[in-house]
């Protein structure tokens, strides 16, 4: 066993997105799904070996300070460590210590960086040596199917293949092959009400889930295809679709699921007047939650923050970009 580990991974935005699943326990999706990893959200997460005090976990705040999770967080960390403890044929009991450097819970893909990152460190420090793709399965084992894709950087498909959907993730492109901006309009940084894992378990009573499951197939082409290409004109209108959709399906489930506030319409509204009144490639994509990730080429990143930031519902801005990937980092939070 190896002693402090410290591992750093990205969130990630979904292109075509996972929403509904065929095994939500073991997080098996109805479909693939394609995502960008993100360079500047990421999460942070140390892992230490702890004899015989049993597994502790501690959240990291901005001055260093630690304190103990709640329940609801500490519970499926915890589950997940004795799954890859069992995994390695046993081990120490650890000390946990995690840090997002974005907003927790606001639909902003925390928890992918985070089992990601958790998944990695462990690994580790329990001995195990997994490949990329069989990483990627034992993250999404946690219960986070998008955190498959939070352990490979650059443009992302997971599962690899659409027969195997408990495959691995693989990479349809690295970072460098195309140099994508994400914009981040913050309209509400807070936790969401509604978990995305309890709005995974509501979409199928939704009556456009079966509809959406149908046009995938199509869309997943197309997006593979524009990154091929580096077309953003041709990516934009499927990021929009997919994201309305999400929302669609969440809104009509049963019981309903409400993301989007006031300030995600004036956002979405912006974008659109971005590219028809001043022509700037500008794209909206929305995760499980209001806030609104607006896509575009690094020549238009200036004009949509200012755009963004005029925006009285937005209350701040986040820039990032295509990232590289996970990585392992000397800078422990232990």
């Amino acid at each position: 066993m190896s002693g402090t580990v410290t591992a750093v991974a990205p969130s990630n935005l979904a292109f075509v997105k996972y929403w509904g699943a065929r095994d939500l326990e073991r997080a098996i999706p109805r479909h693939p799904s394609v995502s960008m990893a993100l360079s500047r959200c990421r999460s942070r997460c140390t892992v230490a070996p702890r004899p015989d005090d049993g597994d502790e976990v501690l959240l990291a705040r901005e001055g260093g300070e630690l304190e103990v999770a709640p329940e609801d967080f500490a519970e499926p960390v915890l589950r997940h460590v004795e799954r890859l403890r069992r995994r390695a044929g046993g081990g120490a009991s650890l000390r946990v210590a995690t840090r997002n450097n974005f907003p927790t819970g606001a639909g902003l893909a925390s928890s992918a960086s985070g089992f990601a990152a958790l998944t990695m460190a462990c690994a580790r420090v329990f001995g195990l040596q997994p490949s990329p793709e069989e990483l990627s399965v034992l993250a999404r084992s946690s219960g986070s199917g998008s955190a498959a894709r939070s352990t490979l950087g650059g443009y992302v498909q997971w599962p690899e293949s659409d027969d195997d959907l408990e495959g691995a993730a693989a990479r349809l492109a690295p970072a460098e092959h195309w140099d994508l901006r994400d914009v981040v309009a913050l309209v509400d940084p807070g936790r969401k009400e509604v978990s995305s894992r309890e709005g995974h378990r509501r979409a199928e009573s939704s009556p456009h889930f079966r509809r959406r499951l149908q046009l995938v197939p199509e869309r997943l082409a197309e997006v593979r295809g524009a990154i091929r290409e580096r077309d953003l004109r041709r990516l934009g209108p499927v990021l929009e679709t997919e994201a309305v959709e999400l929302h669609l399906v969440a809104m009509s489930s049963r019981p309903p699921v409400f993301y989007w506030s006031p300030g995600t319409l004036r956002v979405m509204e912006a974008v659109r007047s971005l590219r028809t009144e001043e022509g700037i490639g500008a794209y909206y994509t929305i995760d499980a939650g209001p806030n609104v990730h607006v896509i575009c080429r690094p020549q238009d990143e200036e004009r949509v923050v200012e755009r963004m930031r005029a925006l009285r519902p937005v209350r701040s801005v986040l820039r990032d970009r295509v990232g590289a990937g996970p990585r392992y980092d000397g800078e422990h939070l232990l």
